[in-house]
């Protein structure tokens, strides 16, 4: 099992927005499990949060931008590619600012102040969506593409064709998240001289500097754009280098504009929520089509995961039959709601009951159309956890479990006489002092019946 990650400390950095010019204070802070990554605007009244949500996109115009309620986070792309870089879930990022800092452009200094924060395990399971069939979306026009296919872990290839003899087709490939840090986030930002000029002319780059974005000179210089050009980036002098590249910049690599487009995917990708286990393929990518795909991946995990029902082998023998559960459980018929225990970790317990026409509830409940009655259902997925929670004590027969509390019950179907009901439970925090909070889902016919969070507690018998 992996587990959810955070930053052991929080750490700031300080820099500009590329597109505002503002001098923006950026802190990363440790965030509880399940948390993920949310952004708090520190600067305005109530501090309101932000999550990375694929769904608060409102436009990709020379980056990512979102919206919650009126509230901005602009360009957070390099950012959240640095926190996927360094294998963290969990991060909470304060800002005086609508605008990340662009620092030089890429994700470098992200990764080191986050690596300087150091990196904390948590106690809880990280969710991994394991893509099993290829998922694609296409931006009619401009030729875009993005698809992930089965793989055994997470890997991205961006191929860039950009049109210009300066800048033509290039790939780059991160096999692994482990490669990110050496071989992705030092590629900076780009753009070509003929986007330049209309940026400048629309005031769009005010935070830009030949330090932080590299220049790709696609057409000839007239002397009143490179005096426009001296003005914007405060330079008495500019040149273009042999290789095509405006001023003073070195490339880190040949292909760092492919490199670059590649970081931005594993950002924007971020957006959905959930870890990918496949393998990415983005064929002329940009932040448009990136959100776009993390807007449909989303939307598709979220339906599989409503609809998720596990599939166990009921032929197989029980961990735990009628005679090892009346051990532990105080409940006797016919009260006594399971009867079996198909699988129990640490954290989880999965067990089962088959409902009979016998059933001394079907008598009232009804007599003439018999359904299971709700209450009963939640007791059984309660019992269910009782037994995860009783395996922590070596003597379970001295105990009894009470409810402390029942929150977001939900009934999706009904259950009827020759139904087999699955309970699975979830620990959605540790066990502490024989207290036991937990997720628990109901599954009958290949159907989520009823879902529920339960806290239960275990006491002695007096």
């Amino acid at each position: 099992m992996v587990k959810q990650q955070t930053i052991k400390t929080e750490i700031s950095l300080t820099g500009v927005g590329l597109h505002t010019g503002k001098e923006v204070k950026m802190t990363f802070k440790p965030a509880p499990v399940n948390n993920g990554f949310t952004f708090v605007r520190v600067d305005l009244e109530g501090q309101p949060v932000i999550e990375a949500d694929a769904n608060y996109v409102v436009n990709t115009q020379r980056g990512t931008n979102l919206e919650k309620l009126g509230v901005k986070i602009q360009t957070p792309e390099h950012v959240l590619a640095a926190l996927i870089g360094c294998d963290l879930d969990n991060v909470i990022i304060e800002l005086n600012a609508s605008e990340l800092p662009i620092m030089d452009g890429s994700s470098k200094y992200f990764v080191e102040a986050l690596e300087k924060a150091g990196i904390e395990e948590q106690n809880a399971k990280r969710n991994v969506y394991v893509v099993k069939e290829v998922i694609s979306f296409t931006d009619e026009a401009t030729g875009s593409e993005i698809l992930v296919m089965p793989s055994d872990h997470y890997s991205v290839t961006a191929m860039v064709d950009f049109g210009t003899k300066i800048l033509g087709t290039q790939n780059a490939n991160m096999k692994n998240i482990s490669e990110f840090k050496t071989e992705i986030s030092e590629s900076r930002t780009f753009s070509f001289l003929h986007e330049l000029e209309s940026l400048l002319e629309n005031g769009l780059i005010k935070g830009g500097d030949l330090n932080n974005a590299i220049v790709y000179v696609d057409k000839e210089i007239s002397a009143a754009t490179m005096e426009n050009l001296k003005v914007a980036f405060g330079k008495e002098e500019l040149t273009v280098k042999p290789n095509g590249i405006l001023d003073n910049l070195t490339l880190h690599y040949p292909n760092e504009a492919a490199r670059h487009k590649l970081l931005d995917v594993v950002g924007d990708l971020a957006l959905i929520g959930t870890r990918i286990q496949g393998k990415v393929i983005a064929n002329k990518p940009g932040h448009f089509v990136n959100t776009q795909f993390a807007k449909k991946m989303a939307k598709i995990i979220k339906i599989e995961q409503r609809n998720y029902v596990p599939v166990y082998d009921l032929n197989q023998e029980p961990l735990m039959d009628i005679h090892k559960i009346m051990a532990v459980l105080p409940h006797r018929p016919p009260f006594l709601l399971i009867d079996r225990i198909i699988e129990m970790s640490e954290s989880h317990v999965v067990g089962m009951k088959n409902i009979t026409m016998n059933e001394n509830f079907f008598v009232g409940h009804f007599p003439e159309a018999p359904v299971m009655p709700g209450v009963l259902i939640v007791e059984a997925m309660a019992q269910t956890g009782g037994i995860l929670v009783l395996s922590t004590v070596p003597d379970p027969e001295n105990y009894l479990t009470f409810f402390m509390k029942i929150d977001k019950v939900k009934f999706k179907h009904k259950v009827l006489p020759g139904d087999t009901l699955i309970f699975k439970c979830d620990l959605i925090t540790p066990i502490r002092r024989g207290i036991c909070h937990m997720q628990a889902n109901a599954y009958a016919n290949g159907k989520l019946v009823a879902e529920a969070e339960l806290m239960a507690q275990i006491a002695k018998k007096q």
